[in-house]
């Protein structure tokens, strides 16, 4: 087999597709699109972003923010919302389509399209490695999106990004049982 060297870049699938969401100075709420980041512990989630942004500058002052899991249906809406600013476009949620209602658990929105919503607190932030580490609060999920009381990944049709060729694909398809396939080896 031949290889093709990338070089040292975050290039791994899949990539979340992560909306986060946060109210500004004057309750308007506020998200944008980020891809490297992921669960870090039991109860975090960990983000990479810097500092200039203004949904960073947001969640440091409200020490909260949410994480929606992007999907398939609102592809468009969630790609707006990760290359305009909010530090130049304040309405690009509007804008995008979307709406929100308050977290009942974080001083932060949740955006009310976007089935899958991760509920954080503010752990840590550090502006010299753009780690963000929240504090995993709640998930809600949208009933809608549930079969038999459990989350049916079909329905949430979560994307990823794909860092090789800048595109985004739906996932979906079961192939296999977590902590029961590997037994077969044994």
């Amino acid at each position: 087999m031949s290889r093709k060297n990338f070089g040292a870049k975050p290039l791994t699938y899949p990539q979340p597709v992560f909306i986060i969401a946060t109210y500004d100075e004057n309750g308007n709420a506020d998200a944008m699109n980020a891809a490297w980041g992921g669960i870090s512990e039991g109860d975090e989630l960990s983000l990479c972003l810097s500092a200039g942004h203004k949904t960073v500058k947001n969640l440091l002052k409200t020490g909260a923010f949410t994480v929606s899991m992007a999907d398939a249906k609102h592809v468009a809406e969630c790609d707006y919302v990760g290359i305009v600013s909010a530090n130049t476009v304040p309405d690009k949620l509007s804008k995008a389509g979307f709406t929100t209602t308050k977290s009942e658990n974080v001083n932060a929105p949740v955006i009310n399209e976007l089935a899958v919503c991760v509920e954080c607190k503010v752990k840590s932030y550090d502006e010299n490695i753009c780690r963000l580490v929240g504090q995993i609060v709640n998930v809600s999920v949208d009933e809608a999106t549930l079969t038999d009381g459990k989350v049916d990944v079909a329905k949430v049709a979560p994307i990823t990004f794909d860092p090789f060729n800048n595109e985004y694909y739906v996932l979906g398809e079961k192939v296999g049982n977590a902590f029961s396939d590997g037994k077969a080896i044994k």
